[in-house]
C-alpha cells in the first residue's frame, strides 16, 4: 500500500543511490529496501539526517542466514522514522567469501550491541565497529551458533561447562 511518505522515500532513495541498484518490495505490510552493502553507512547518514525522513531510531540489526542460493548471508537493519511513524527494513548481501559490512555505529549509537550480537552468531564483521568483539560466546569459541550449518544442539566438547 503506497503512501506520500513511502512515495517520497522511493524517490529520493532510488534517485540519490541509483549506482548502489536500490530495490523496494514490500511483504506482510513492511517496506524493505535491498541494496548494495558498500552504501550502507552513506545510507544511514542520509535517512538519519535528510529533513523529511528523520529515521532516527535504529531499532535492530540482525542477519538471516539462507543457507544456499545466490547469496550466503543478508544482514537487515530495522529503521523508524518517529516524525512519520515509519518502519523500514534495510536488506544487504553478504558474501559468504567475504564476510565484512561497514559499521552503522557512527550513524546510530544504538547499532553497537546489535553489530556486536550478529557478529558473534553469524560471524559478519562490522568494519570500523568500535568494540568488535563477542557477546555471548567465549572468544576463542570457532562457531557461530546462529548460522544454519551448527547442529541445533550445539557440538558436544566444543565449549567447557562449568565445574559444580
Amino acid at each position: 500500500m503506497s503512501t506520500p511518505f513511502l512515495e517520497l522515500l522511493q524517490s529520493k532513495i532510488t534517485t540519490i543511490f541509483k549506482t548502489y541498484s536500490p530495490e523496494f518490495s514490500e511483504f506482510r505490510g513492511d517496506t524493505i529496501l535491498k541494496i548494495d552493502k558498500k552504501a550502507i553507512v552513506e545510507l544511514a547518514s542520509f535517512l538519519k539526517y535528510d529533513e523529511q525522513l528523520q529515521f532516527i531510531l535504529c531499532e535492530d540489526i540482525t542477519a538471516v542466514d539462507w543457507a544456499e542460493g545466490r547469496e550466503r548471508f543478508s544482514v537487515v537493519y530495522h529503521v523508524f522514522s518517529l516524525s512519520a511513524s515509519f518502519r523500514l527494513r534495510i536488506m544487504c548481501s553478504v558474501e559468504e567469501n567475504d564476510l565484512k559490512i561497514d559499521s552503522v555505529t557512527s550513524v546510530w549509537k544504538s547499532a553497537s550491541w546489535n553489530e556486536r550480537e550478529t557478529y558473534d552468531m553469524y560471524g559478519i564483521t562490522f568494519n570500523n565497529h568500535p568494540d568488535m568483539r563477542r557477546m555471548y560466546m567465549p572468544e576463542e569459541f570457532e562457531y557461530h551458533p546462529l548460522r544454519k550449518e551448527f547442529p541445533v544442539m550445539g557440538i558436544p566438547g566444543s565449549l567447557p561447562l562449568p565445574k559444580k
